[in-house]
């Protein structure tokens, strides 16, 4: 059976201000609204349509965290994923768990549920690292197809076409791959409420990092998370025409 994994992270919503823990340890995150990362959220449209098109028979979202994370799978599903898998990651574990454990993961599971599609965000808006993806692709050895802003299956192949800083360049790559969603792939569509409904009703598997041979020990270390600076009033910039309107006045030009 094809299949494409999508993997969706439940982040602090785009539109709460973050605030900084008074011990300097990490940001507020107890009592704050929380929403799929925005970038998923395009992943999983993508994906979604292109089983609607017949070219894939099965979606399944992943999500890596706490039990909340079940909340963002069922998001999914009331968008059309098929079923859920929540690799549950907790505590201490949780709050290092970085690309690179996610990326074991999501490696793991590929090669489990014999996906022949991986689509992700390029990137979460909370920690903006731009890295899951591509260590995705390197430690399955497949071909990726980052910041995609249009995907096309051609039988075997996916053709994407993607954003770069002088354009749009078009790769053709082969299955399986890995691909990352970029702002203008499309535009995710809102879940309805008879499809929220039924999401209730699909399945979602519940498993450890351990279940699949993963380690995520983390090697990385915060060692203490700061507000930005206050941004400093800005001053006036005379034009040349008021420098020497000035000049004449003083009598100097």
């Amino acid at each position: 059976m094809s299949r494409v994994l999508v993997g969706v992270k439940r982040v602090i919503d785009y539109a709460v201000k973050v605030r900084v823990k008074p011990d300097h340890s990490g940001v507020v995150t107890d009592g704050v609204k929380h929403s799929m990362n925005p970038f998923c959220e395009i992943a999983v449209e993508e994906a979604v349509k292109l089983k609607e098109k017949k070219l894939f028979k099965e979606v399944v979202a992943v999500s890596c965290g706490p039990a909340q994370a079940t909340e963002t799978i069922r998001t999914a599903l009331a968008m059309g994923c098929d079923r859920g898998i929540h690799v549950e990651v907790t505590g201490k574990d949780y709050e290092s768990l970085g690309p690179l454990q996610v990326s074991k993961i999501f490696a793991a599971l590929a090669k489990k549920e014999e996906a022949s599609l991986v689509i992700l965000g390029k990137q979460a808006i909370d920690d903006d690292c731009n890295q899951t993806g591509q260590m995705t692709a390197a430690l399955l050895d497949w071909p990726q197809g980052t910041f995609a802003s249009e995907v096309e299956i051609e039988g075997d192949k996916v053709k994407v076409v993607r954003e770069i800083d002088g354009g749009l360049e078009t790769i053709k790559i082969n299955m399986p791959a890995v691909v990352t969603a970029d702002l203008r792939l499309n535009t995710p569509r809102y879940a309805t409420l008879p499809n929220i409904m039924k999401a209730k009703k699909k399945k979602i598997a519940n498993m450890k990092p351990a279940d699949l041979g993963v380690d995520i020990v983390s090697r990385l270390e915060v060692l203490r998370v700061d507000e930005p600076p206050t941004r400093l009033a800005g001053v006036k910039v005379e034009t040349v025409d008021d420098l020497v309107a000035k000049l004449k006045e003083s009598g100097t030009i």
